[in-house]
């Protein structure tokens, strides 16, 4: 099968789940209350620019368990597996290989700091997804870090269009710092929703905890709603 054949293949799988999944993604809070709620390409939407409680940072200050994982890149891998059709086992070159897309998002931390107009470069999501094909039994996902890092998302949110694994920051390599070489971001949710390091996605029958949903953080995250603890 050559590029332009799995090209299609995956346009085709992710056109499919857009349909099964487009009516609960439109029901999220983001979408669906009734101010502005961050829907746009930068995650603003007009007014509000900010959501409650947040200020802006022009530096991006660099929050985690304390231990920058180092992976080699011919050793570096991503698993994608669970309730899923096809697991998948991908290589840095698989990834690459992959649609890439570039995307301007904010930036949104639980404590208190939102960066805006971030520029980043990856694959999306929903192009993962469609590689693996969740069965009707998947609902969330939990992403695993290369730090041992967990976060859980539900399906619907984490099919977003600006949910994505990214490996490129302003036209540079991710740094270290930052989760490179790579990283998940979820704009329209508090960012401790995406897994630096990532190195596993598992698609799940049930909502489970991660890390810092475990220690009384929010299970949804949305920034718009000040939803920041359980």
């Amino acid at each position: 099968m050559d590029n332009n054949e799995k090209l299609d293949k995956i346009i085709e799988a992710r056109m499919k789940l857009k349909a099964r999944f487009e009516a609960k993604i439109q029901e999220t809070p983001s979408m669906s209350d009734s101010k502005p709620q961050g829907t746009g390409p930068t995650n603003r939407h007009g007014m509000p620019e900010l959501p409650v409680g947040q200020y802006i940072t022009h530096k991006f200050p660099v929050l985690d368990l304390g231990y920058h994982p180092s992976i080699p890149m011919d050793k570096w891998r991503l698993t994608i597996d669970g309730e899923v059709e096809n697991k998948i086992v991908l290589s840095w070159d698989d990834l690459m290989a992959l649609p890439q897309t570039d995307d301007v998002s904010d930036f949104h931390c639980v404590t208190t700091w939102s960066k805006l107009g971030v520029e980043w470069r990856g694959v999306r999501f929903m192009d993962l997804a469609a590689l693996v094909m969740p069965k009707d039994t998947a609902t969330h996902v939990m992403c695993y870090g290369y730090d041992t890092y967990t976060t859980n998302l539900s399906l619907e949110e984490a099919l977003k269009p600006d949910v994505m694994l990214v490996h490129t920051l302003f036209g540079q390599p991710l740094p270290k710092e930052h989760g490179g070489p790579l990283r998940m971001i979820t704009p329209q949710l508090y960012a401790w929703k995406g897994s630096k390091w990532i190195k596993r996605i598992e698609f799940m029958p049930k909502n489970k905890l991660g890390f810092w949903e475990e220690r009384g953080y929010s299970n949804t995250a949305y920034p718009w709603r000040n939803d920041r603890y359980s």
